[in-house]
């Protein structure tokens, strides 16, 4: 398919203008299923819950519905969001999801996980967030959502990176934003995730322990 203005790059996909309405994110790597990924977009999207609307899906190609408004991480540096707001928003999206009944599994305990919700993948549009980049999404137990969404903003809060403490405020709020849904196994499971992927820097995964550590102090 070609493509137009290349409009942001992520870790292994880019995303290219097609039109007013259209984008085109395709994966970079190769590890991508287009089509997995539109399935279940389009699952959760029946179900009432903020995801952009899917028109093609093809090997590493995914062609979807153009949102406006900036990231959450974009938000911040504008001032537009507090770390607060987007905890509370963050946990909020978890819940909603865990809301959705799995696409495959007749499990009643198992669920769509996105298991890559952070600020940079809720876009903040005119219609409200909606969560974008579903690559990584399977079914399964709710705890390892939690699990996988706190991980990652521990290991920023604890790297002493410019947005380090934004990342633990909104962490804190996220965990303390009613029942938190983080369980042990969701979070063992987590860090070990995020240890074997081959996205990490040496940095990063030298940050896990850290940041288990400050999730369960922030749980405690």
């Amino acid at each position: 398919m070609r493509t137009g203005r290349l409009l942001g790059s992520g870790r292994s996909a880019d995303v290219y203008e097609i039109d007013e309405a259209w984008v085109l994110r395709r994966d970079r790597e190769g590890w991508g299923d287009a089509a997995a990924e539109a399935a279940v977009m389009e699952h959760v999207r029946r179900h009432g819950y903020p995801v952009p609307g899917v028109r093609a899906a093809t090997g590493r190609d995914l062609v979807m519905e153009r949102l406006s408004g900036p990231t959450m991480l974009e938000a911040f540096g504008a001032g537009l969001l507090s770390p607060r707001e987007a905890g509370v928003t963050l946990a909020r999206l978890l819940r909603g999801l865990h809301a959705v009944p799995a696409r495959v599994s007749a499990d009643p305990g198992v669920r769509v996980l996105h298991l890559d919700l952070h600020p940079d993948n809720v876009m903040l549009t005119p219609d409200g967030p909606k969560v974008i980049d579903w690559a990584n999404a399977e079914e399964g137990a709710p705890g390892l959502d939690w699990g996988m969404s706190a991980v990652i903003l521990a290991q920023v809060a604890v790297g002493g990176e410019p947005h380090a403490e934004v990342a633990r405020e909104t962490l804190a709020a996220m965990l303390g934003e009613g029942t938190p849904g983080v369980t042990e196994d969701g979070l063992v499971e987590a860090r070990r995730r995020r240890a074997a992927n081959p996205t990490m820097s040496v940095r990063e995964v030298q940050l896990l322990g850290d940041a288990e550590k400050l999730i369960r102090t922030l749980l405690h």
